[in-house]
């Protein structure tokens, strides 16, 4: 599994570096290269974490983004979701190569602070929920149950609230504006996603009907 995991872990990471470096036309972006070496560090280190704590949870998330106990909907969703996350990350290649440097470093620091809070944010839903999987399901076969604790006891859905800041993060360390004005679709695609998943759990897991009047906001507390 470590060995699949570490695989993974690079072949999404070159990917990435494919996506960003051909649009731009060059390797001397030095924002490229801050996101890919934090991506890294944040990979191995989630990774290794997981598969020392929770290797079950890794195994989950290492799954097929498309299964066959995942509704419908979310296929959908994933199968519009991920053409426009591609399309965002060569938007952001393309305006470095019409427009370097034209964000002043400070956004892109702010973008790195983003990074950084975000994915301790996440680590935090990961320690809290070790059903965090990547899609869509009740997990009976893991004894799925209702998670109220950390990041749980404030909003429902703690792993988009903290992917949100990071996509902007992302933009933002890239020195893209825009990738910046892009990323809030995403959160539109998390505001429907939270929507099939809540269908989800309100039918098939015990409890959370009742998890759900308790804590009120499913992203952002006083706000959805």
């Amino acid at each position: 599994m470590i060995a699949k995991w570490l695989f993974q872990t690079f072949a999404w990471l070159l990917g990435f570096a494919v996506l960003l470096f051909v649009p731009a036309g060059t390797l001397h972006w030095g924002g490229a290269w801050v996101f890919l070496l934090f991506m890294v560090a944040v990979a191995l280190g989630f990774g290794g974490w997981l598969a020392k704590k929770n290797p079950g949870l890794l195994a989950e998330r290492m799954r097929s983004p498309i299964q066959a106990d995942q509704p419908s909907a979310d296929k959908k969703l994933l199968a519009v979701f991920f053409p426009v996350y591609l399309i965002w990350f060569i938007a952001m290649g393309l305006d470095e190569r019409f427009h370097p440097g034209r964000m002043a470093v400070a956004w892109q620091a702010l973008g790195l602070v983003l990074l950084i809070a975000s994915s301790a944010f996440i680590q935090w839903v990961f320690m809290e929920n070790t059903f965090a999987a990547a899609v869509v399901k009740v997990q009976s076969e893991r004894g799925h149950h209702v998670i109220s604790t950390g990041p749980y006891a404030f909003v429902r859905h703690p792993m988009y609230s903290g992917a949100i800041p990071f996509m902007v993060g992302t933009a933002l360390l890239l020195g893209s504006w825009w990738g910046t004005a892009i990323s809030p679709i995403f959160a539109v695609f998390f505001a429907i996603r939270i929507r099939i998943e809540e269908r989800t759990l309100m039918t098939g897991l015990s409890g959370y009907a009742d998890y759900a009047v308790r804590v009120r906001y499913r992203l952002l507390p006083g706000v959805w």
